[in-house]
């Protein structure tokens, strides 16, 4: 029996790495954030502040197991054979909530997971015990549903506390620094350096290190004591020392602000948040401790020691902050985590990663009624003043792949504002999260530095929701996966440790698999097809050539896979056909959309070039959504289980692609070769294709009154011939505009010789 009790406490430890792993994966969020999107130094740098934090915070870490001794179950009132099964659901559930929401690049707490697994875990086991045990107690006894509401409230007051301060003091801030600050570095800036620094100060004293383990009883007495002048001579000290640095050497104060920021809250989340990931297996070990030295049975060793504080070993928690140092580095999910929260709040406009919705639309109508019915009562020389205050003139997302996201001074904002409000959150001893302070508070500074304009503040706002939503999600996840998880294990036994343990590395591994095609498809979607800087005529010539190339031959591709598909019946080839073009539908719906930024970095003198392009991309993406509107109904089609083509329509369509095939081969070759004089053999072509499906649809009216096809078959094969109809005539338009392109391109180079 104790072999396997020694079993699973190593299991625990082994658990616990991974979930340092994926932790630190989804909260490096917390303090990279403004680093990484004002681009306050390169990314090594940065991540050389974070990781020393982090390191400083394991070692300052007092180690205390926070959450099994906060009261979330009564300890005392479960054996030791049931305390280890509540925490091999904890951690088996921690792992897979923790790795979900970092595939998809959402932040949530992993302070709110660990507590409402524990809460889920326990009240299972209490739920059993009550079942089974005549003599057993009340639940109420086993469980205290107070901390559950108390972080609930938490949630709430972060999000709406967070937020608003956030907003308030930006907007405070972007009116007295506005974006052209530089000049007012000298002095405001030495002043803001010298309240942020102190704050930082106060944030390192009262939530870093407030449990270090050289922190004395009498030091932590003192330095409480002394917080009026500690701060004082720290905000006297520090603004003088930035005007002097700024003064004789130049130095930007908020560069400084940012990087020493990145650092403490570094330090902070491992000296406090450390004992979310292995705070249970340390339990669990000192749990196997106590009852191993005893000779009682493992179902009647009461586990009183749980209530009294657990210290961490030194070494220990090194370990773990080294452990969350390599991930931080190395982990790619990490750093979309921390990718979606600099999006969310990046001043310039471009690819939105959420959608719009009913709801986020209703919130930006409703935020713009409130917002103009009130500036109707501010005089107009005051409107004036205020607008010119927040005007952009040096826009912050140029083509540049080097430009921030946001500047130093809204980063630097987010980092102070955040400290102050987790640190006065200790101090009360309010359960206020990390994750969600920080991230509501760059939320509030993004909607005051207006930088969810009216073209990006629906989906901006959507985001957002999307984020908050998955925050209760957490709660409610980690609750019941944990709930029944426990069950399973409880009546499972050693053969469903043993499969829940197989089934999540499964898990991990498949969304390791996951996030690794979500990156690739983003990189692709996001890639920039024009080089930084100003974009000529030359250019455009190229690029668009080599766009019409590289997706007629995808097009191509891709019709005679769904052809075949359809052929055979193989519903898996078209599910894949299906995924590999909304790549190709999503790039081309991008480039689309991105075509006023290309014609905004063109020459003066490529007018005409620019009016040809942008039917170019009209004509493009026609025929790609022509070709959605064939491959998701086809895949619809069988996905619903509806009767397959017959044979004689196959046929026709195998005709038809061989036909567009041609088609576009010939295409490619013109424009490769630059042969416009031979459009008459694509017309030709075209013509065929025409006549092709005029027939088919003739033959197919046939079919259906001698009762051959069905509904349903009419429906797709009507639908199938009426967009190839529309492919033939958008590829002849897409050639005459792209012959438009490079012909005014030449008369350009004409005229300026």
């Amino acid at each position: 029996m104790e072999n396997l009790y020694i079993v699973v406490v190593i299991l625990l430890f082994l658990l616990a790495i991974s979930d340092l792993i994926v932790g630190i994966s989804n909260d490096a969020v917390n303090f990279l954030n403004s680093a990484i999107g004002s681009r306050v130094a390169s990314f090594k740098v940065i991540m050389l502040f974070a990781m020393a934090g982090i390191i400083v915070g394991a070692t300052f870490s007092g180690g205390m197991m926070e959450v099994a001794r906060k009261g979330i179950f009564q300890p005392q009132n479960f054996y030791f054979s049931e305390i280890m099964l509540i925490f091999l659901a904890v951690m088996l559930t921690d792992i897979i909530l923790l790795d979900l929401f970092n595939t998809f690049g959402m932040p949530t707490s992993t302070t709110v997971s660990i507590v409402f697994e524990l809460l889920g875990a326990a009240v299972a086991m209490s739920v059993l015990k009550i079942y089974t045990d005549p003599n057993a107690l009340p639940i109420g006894e086993y469980i205290n549903s107070g901390k559950a509401l108390a972080i609930i409230s938490g949630i709430l007051l972060s999000v709406i506390v967070a937020f608003s301060i956030g907003a308030l003091l930006q907007y405070g801030f972007r009116l007295v620094f506005t974006f052209e600050y530089q000049n007012k570095l000298k002095y405001l800036g030495s002043l803001w350096g010298g309240i942020a620094f102190t704050a930082i100060i106060y944030f390192i004293l009262i939530k870093g290190a407030k449990d270090a383990s050289f922190m004395t009883e009498e030091t932590q007495l003192w330095i409480k004591s002394n917080s009026i002048q500690i701060l004082s001579i720290s905000f006297i000290s520090f603004t003088l020392l930035f005007w002097f640095l700024h003064m004789f050497f130049k130095i930007n104060p908020l560069r400084i602000i940012v990087l020493i920021g990145t650092f403490s809250l570094a330090m902070a989340f491992a000296s406090n948040d450390l004992v979310n990931f292995i705070g249970v297996p340390l339990a669990g070990f000192e749990s196997f401790i106590a009852w191993s030295s005893s000779a009682a049975s493992p179902d009647s060793f009461s586990m009183e020691v749980l209530s009294e504080k657990i210290p961490a070993n030194g070494y220990i928690l090194l370990i773990s902050g080294l452990i969350m140092v390599i991930t931080l580095w190395v982990s790619r999910k990490a750093r979309s985590v921390t990718e979606t929260e600099v999006d969310l709040g990046r001043q310039d406009e471009g690819y939105e990663k959420f959608g719009s919705t009913p709801f986020s639309r209703m919130v930006v109508q409703w935020v713009m009624g409130t917002h103009d019915s009130i500036f109707k009562v501010i005089p107009t020389r005051i409107r004036e003043k205020i607008t010119n205050r927040f005007k952009l003139k040096i826009p912050v997302g140029t083509p540049d792949d080097q430009a921030p996201s946001f500047d130093m001074l809204r980063a630097s904002v987010n980092i102070v504002v955040a400290s102050v409000i987790i640190s006065i959150g200790t101090s009360l001893k309010l359960p206020l999260s990390t994750t969600y302070v920080t991230f509501m508070v760059a939320m509030g500074t993004s909607l005051s530095d207006r930088a969810w304009g009216r073209e990006s503040a629906v989906y901006r706002v959507s985001g957002v929701l999307s984020v908050i939503g998955g925050w209760f999600f957490t709660a409610f996840f980690a609750f019941s996966a944990a709930f029944l998880l426990l069950i399973i294990l409880y009546y499972g036994g050693l053969t469903a440790i043993v499969g829940m343990v197989i089934l999540s590395c499964v898990f991990i591994y498949k969304t390791h698999i996951l996030h690794r095609e979500r990156e690739i498809e983003k990189k692709a979607l996001e890639e920039d097809d024009f080089l930084p800087g100003e974009i000529t005529g030359e250019k455009i010539v190229k690029q668009s050539k080599k766009d019409i190339i590289y997706y007629l031959n995808q097009f191509t591709n891709i019709m005679d896979k769904l052809f075949a598909g359809l052929k055979s019946n193989d519903i898996k080839n078209l599910k894949k056909v299906y995924k590999k073009f909304n790549g190709h539908h999503n790039k081309i719906k991008l480039m689309k959309d991105n075509v006023s930024n290309v014609i905004r970095r063109l020459s003066e003198n490529s007018g005409d070039t620019a009016h040809y392009y942008v039917q170019e991309m009209d004509y493009l993406r026609e025929m790609a959504h022509s070709i959605n509107f064939i491959v998701r109904p086809t895949f619809y089609h069988f996905t619903n289980s509806h009767k397959p083509l017959i044979t004689e329509q196959i046929k026709e369509l195998e005709a038809l692609d061989i036909e567009i095939s041609t088609l576009f081969r010939k295409i490619i070759h013109l424009v490769e070769s630059d042969s416009f004089d031979k459009m008459e053999i694509i017309q030709n072509k075209q013509e065929i294709g025409l006549i092709m499906i005029d027939k088919f649809k003739r033959n197919q009216i046939k079919r259906i009154k001698s009762n051959l096809v069905g509904t349903r078959n009419s429906i797709l094969y009507f639908n199938l011939l009426s967009e190839l109809k529309s492919i033939l005539f958008y590829s002849i338009n897409l050639l005459k505009s792209h012959r438009d392109v490079v012909l005014s391109q030449k008369r350009e180079i004409i005229h300026q010789e």
